[in-house]
């Protein structure tokens, strides 16, 4: 029978020891955490450490990342590829034991967490596309989608507001495979948390809807091991809410004098006192040694090996059964697109272009998602409460529901709700995404108006950082929304999105060059993507083709023959709505014998990724170039820009006509520009 004692103990010396040799770290929560982790991973956590990848294991989140040691202890400890040499590496240059847990960094990490309270809304999101799958893909007698997830979390993740968010979803959904433990340890970096945080946890979740089992005492692992197993049976017992144990915790625990203290926290221990530790624990070893018996208990290699056989022999009979279903559960899982998107993508460009039509880009993203959502069933929508006005929903994904007993219901012909309505919970709604795409299967995307992007930020981020395909719909882009005024008329989010690392913004002039960006943000398998729409009715830009649209800028218009000018004099670069202003007052300088190219640039992340050959033939050296956009102005004097018509300060309420008007967004202005940067003026 394992030492539950030994191996809870070989968690507090890895933790303590690898904090002290990079003098920097977090060892209190893994000491304190140590029977918790005992109990779930020792005993009920369903995983193969030889195979990470394994589809039908427990995901487990650890939404406290900063107690990234216990994570890494368990990943060593029970036979991950992740060697001591890396544990004596922690927070160091590229080694796999980063100071915070980062998904594809460290075999067994799920999903990257740091920022309190977003790995808990990951796992909702997990638990989630876990439950989905299960009502998609599962036939009678043959259940290839079964798997618990599991998220430990501390005081901050409840006290950060996506908690709130998240778990009233949660409760909504009623994902009864969610499991969160928390570690009620009563410590922050400022001390005791009594003065600032108050909360009656366990009345708070009840009244999400969930059960809550505690308080138990988190150092006893026969206790914290019967919680677990009285929240897997409440699961299979038809239990409808999702489970919060509740174990308290003494943070540090077995350090004489920083157990219990804010110390214990965020700092190593010390040199004396992990010798103190280590005399109190009755550990007799040297930093980062562990006894053969503690490897032996935690080893978890043979057990997760016979747990996927098994599931892999249960799938070859599903199948056997039902072949068709098979192949596309395997399809969707590795991320795939169907066969067919290619032809789905090229029509729904075609169809834009061919048809001409003058609508609000919003209009245009919800028509080429008609084309996407009905070929591609992986793509799972949503809004936050803004259905109506971000046009996320179509024919082929009505609203999802649940019934009282806590399962999916199907439509007339058989299919799960594809459109979530996720209230008013922007930065829930984005990390649940995240969530969602970091278990597989699905292709999240959610909408909301673009100035609340402020509200999502980080999460947006931490899909950036984590490389996952998450589509952003951004409607209402800026101050064309009119009478809402300055609250709501975006000026600076789609410059700071720009900024973000790894994220695609497009911000598309008309129906094709949106079916175009929904194209490229669905083939975006390791990045996420903003698409950011009009709410005002925008002209069909005429082209004289669409290949060119994919690489985020091309020639829209070239010059007329104005007297003996044939080449472009200068360059107007717009985006959006602004492509109708570059067009209008391109005829205008033509009258005056002024020749203008016209660069549309949907994207201007695309296009930077574009070869140096392409950028010159779209933007030519040696011809002043402008830029035209209704937002902040700094990102476009990389372009080499002589002149920006753009916004640095907040909008106004009135008519979005009077707006433009207002700030300078008109043909005769951009006209005005361009002839003063001629000029020299």
């Amino acid at each position: 029978m394992a030492n539950t004692s030994l191996m809870a103990n070989a968690i507090r010396a890895l933790a303590m020891d690898a904090v002290q040799q990079a003098n920097s770290g977090h060892p209190g929560a893994p000491m304190g955490m140590a029977e918790i982790a005992t109990a779930l991973w020792g005993r009920h956590l369903k995983h193969n450490p030889g195979n990470p990848h394994w589809f039908d294991r427990d995901r487990f989140v650890l939404s406290n990342g900063h107690a990234s040691m216990l994570l890494y202890s368990l990943l060593h400890l029970s036979g991950y590829q992740l060697p001591v040499r890396e544990l004596r590496n922690f927070r160091q240059l590229h080694s796999k034991t980063p100071g915070h847990p980062e998904v594809d960094v460290t075999p067994g990490v799920e999903t990257t967490t740091g920022p309190l309270g977003q790995g808990l809304t990951n796992a909702v999101g997990m638990a989630l596309a876990e439950k989905l799958l299960a009502a998609d893909f599962n036939r009678a007698g043959h259940a290839v989608v079964d798997h618990h997830t599991y998220v430990f979390m501390g005081d901050g993740c409840l006290m950060e507001g996506i908690s709130h968010e998240a778990c009233a979803l949660a409760g909504a959904w009623k994902l009864n495979k969610l499991v969160a433990i928390y570690d009620d340890n009563g410590i922050s970096i400022d001390g005791q948390v009594t003065p600032w945080f108050v909360d009656d946890t366990p009345a708070r979740f009840k009244a999400y809807g969930w059960n809550v089992i505690g308080p138990v005492d988190g150092h006893d692992v026969e206790a914290v091991d019967r919680a677990i197993a009285d929240a897997r049976r409440s699961a299979s017992n038809g239990s409808t809410g999702p489970t919060l144990i509740v174990a308290k915790t003494h943070i540090g625990k077995g350090s004489p004098n920083r157990a219990n203290t804010a110390k214990a926290h965020g700092e190593p221990l010390g040199a004396d006192e992990i010798a103190l530790t280590r005399t109190a624990l009755g550990w007799a070893h040297e930093p980062f040694q562990l006894p053969q018996a503690a490897y032996d208990d935690w080893d978890a290699k043979a057990k997760g090996k016979a747990a996927e056989a098994e599931w892999t022999a249960r799938f070859a009979a599903y199948r056997q059964a039902h072949p068709e279903l098979a192949a596309e559960f395997g399809r969707r899982m590795k991320g795939e697109l169907p066969r067919n998107f290619a032809q789905v993508a090229v029509d729904a460009a075609v169809s834009a272009h061919v048809k001409a039509e003058t609508v609000a880009s919003r209009k245009a993203s919800q028509l080429a998602l008609e084309a996407f959502t009905a070929a591609l069933p992986e793509m799972l929508g949503g809004s936050a409460d803004l259905t109506g006005s971000n046009l996320t929903n179509t024919k082929s994904t009505p609203p999802l529901r649940f019934d009282l007993a806590g399962n999916v219901k199907l439509s007339e012909d058989g299919k799960i709700g594809r459109h979530i309505n996720y209230g008013v919970r922007e930065f829930g709604m984005a990390a649940i995404m995240n969530g969602i795409a970091l278990h597989g299967g699905y292709i999240p995307y959610g909408g909301t108006f673009l100035t609340f992007s402020d509200y999502s930020r980080n999460a947006i981020r931490m899909a950036a950082l984590m490389k996952r395909r998450v589509v952003h719909v951004f409607t209402h882009d800026s101050i064309g929304l009119g009478e809402d005024g300055p609250t709501h008329q975006s000026i600076e989010h789609a410059a700071s999105l720009r900024l973000i690392p790894n994220v695609d913004v497009w911000r598309p002039c008309d129906t094709a060059e949106t079916a175009v960006a929904w194209t490229v943000a669905l083939q975006n398998m390791n990045r996420p993507t903003a698409l950011l729409l009009s709410r005002q009715n925008l002209p069909y830009a005429p082209k004289a083709g669409l290949e060119d649209i994919s690489k985020g800028a091309y020639v829209l218009a070239e010059p007329a023959e104005v007297g003996l000018a044939k080449k472009a004099q200068a360059v107007i670069i717009a985006t959006g709505s602004e492509v109708q202003l570059a067009l209008k007052a391109q005829e205008q300088l033509a009258q005056r014998n002024i020749a203008v190219r016209v660069v549309s640039m949907p994207s201007t992340t695309a296009f930077d990724r574009q070869s140096a050959a392409y950028k010159v033939s779209v933007l030519p050296a040696g011809i002043p170039r402008i830029a035209v956009e209704m937002g902040a102005t700094d990102g476009w004097w990389k372009y080499g820009c002589a002149a920006v018509v753009g916004l640095d300060t907040y909008g106004e309420s009135a008519p979005a006509s009077v707006l433009f008007k207002h700030f300078g967004f008109t043909p005769e202005n951009v006209a005005d520009t361009v002839r003063k940067v001629l000029s020299g003026n």
